[in-house]
């Protein structure tokens, strides 16, 4: 299966896409708890902040239970070894706020920008190189556009003084066959490594990451019991072992890193499962955190959540457009009651 054995980093979003799933509720005290057994198993980058990134604190988003200098200054005291990792938004996460994460401890950015939209993301992405940290770009809804595209905006972001570049699969709509395609040209374009990040919509998430690292990802993202927005991440649990049985080396511990996943575990709000939402979410290719946001727009409107997603979809509605979710089904139920009347 593969050309050479690779060694393969794995970055941890389970208090950064988890939020998504706990609609930003962690407590930092749960947060400190998951970050040391995340540390304690050998993880190398440990991602915390709100769900939207940072300054993400907001009636668009929603209200976490602390700040985000809050979580980072609860868990930089714990980590003995990863890097504390933050995500940053152009639009939403300023400079300002960036320099609050570097004073709470944070080594590695992650910038985020629509996958057409990586020229957003220069002005942060320097930013951190003046600070001293890592820098990881984040190209969101990668299956939107074809691989051409992908790889200009991440010689962009390469260009900008990006570490690592990753494919993203914000709605968890790709398949592996997509995911070799997309990730083997990008990563045949840039001098930096790829990274790759999955959605479990369509219960591919561990298949798409085992695909993108057959085709030169190096770098892959992953979540304690797939905790994340829609149906979840891949776990990371479960990536190392699948990682470790094909033959790559990685340096997470798999026993500790399994006994972390039960640390998380008594404070899910639920398991992480994939539901009929979370398929169409998949399916119709959707942004993976509008999920609890159509359940509440579903309920307020009497709507069947399934198709205000595929409203969202045929519409091509990306991250950060929450609030037109409840445009759509507020427009969705009024053309009910005219059919019924």
């Amino acid at each position: 299966m593969w050309k050479a054995v690779p060694k393969i980093r794995i970055m941890d979003t389970t208090l950064r896409d988890g939020m998504h799933a706990m609609a930003h509720q962690f407590t930092p005290e749960q947060m400190a708890r998951v970050a040391a057994a995340l540390d304690e198993a050998g993880v190398e980058v440990i991602e915390v902040s709100h769900g939207d990134g940072l300054a993400g604190y907001s009636f668009q988003y929603g209200f976490a239970a602390a700040t985000d200098e809050e979580y980072l200054r609860a868990v930089a005291p714990v980590l003995k070894r990863a890097k504390l990792a933050a995500l940053v938004l152009p639009g939403i996460g300023t400079c300002k706020d960036m320099q609050m994460a570097v004073k709470a401890g944070v080594k590695v950015f992650r910038i985020a920008t629509h996958v057409t939209e990586a020229d957003i993301s220069e002005e942060h992405m320097g930013l951190a190189k003046e600070m001293g940290a890592e820098v990881v770009g984040f190209l969101m809804m990668s299956h939107t556009v074809d691989k051409e595209k992908i790889a200009e905006q991440a010689r962009l972001m390469e260009s900008y003084g990006a570490d690592v570049v990753y494919v993203v699969d914000s709605a968890g709509a790709m398949t592996p066959p997509e995911v070799k395609e997309k990730v083997g040209y990008v990563r045949s374009c840039l001098k930096i490594p790829v990274g790759f990040h999955a959605h479990n919509n369509l219960g591919l998430a561990i298949g798409n990451t085992l695909a993108a690292v057959e085709a030169g990802a190096t770098v892959v993202d992953g979540t304690l019991r797939g905790l994340g927005a829609g149906a979840g991440n891949a776990p990371t649990e479960v990536l190392a072992a699948a990682l470790k049985k094909v033959g790559c080396e990685v340096d997470v511990d798999l026993y500790k890193i399994m006994d972390a996943a039960t640390v998380l575990e008594p404070m899910m709000r639920r398991p992480q499962v994939i539901d009929n939402a979370s398929i169409m979410l998949g399916y119709a290719g959707v942004y993976s955190s509008f999920l609890l946001h159509t359940y509440r727009a579903a309920e307020k409107f009497g709507l069947d959540p399934r198709d205000i997603l595929m409203e969202l979809g045929s519409r091509k509605i990306v991250g950060g457009q929450e609030d037109y979710i409840i445009d759509v089904a507020y427009e969705m139920a009024q053309n009910k009651q005219v059919v019924a009347g």
